[in-house]
């Protein structure tokens, strides 16, 4: 298991898009999402597939905490919470 801290998780909605789009990273077979504290688990250790991920999340608008947190990776997010908002009521 990996636990990354990751920025712009705003709402189940951010979650929903995060789950939907990390779980379909050949190789993970669980994602876990903790809105409280900002953290993806990742079930995980291979490096090849952590980085794959960080780039999934950082191309979806959530970077890890550290990265360059861009206006660019902001809007992304809203998208993807939108996204992940209208999913979750379908």
């Amino acid at each position: 298991m990996t636990t990354l801290e990751i920025l712009n998780l705003k709402c189940g909605g951010c979650a929903s898009s995060i789950k939907k789009g990390i779980i379909a990273v050949e190789g993970v077979n669980n994602v876990t999402v903790d809105l409280e504290s900002s953290k993806v688990t990742v079930d995980t250790t291979n490096d090849a597939i952590i980085s794959l991920v960080k780039k999934k999340l950082s191309s979806m608008g959530y970077p890890e905490v550290g990265d360059s947190n861009t206006v660019l990776h902001k809007a992304k997010s809203f998208v993807s919470c939108a996204t992940g908002k209208m999913s979750s009521k379908e």
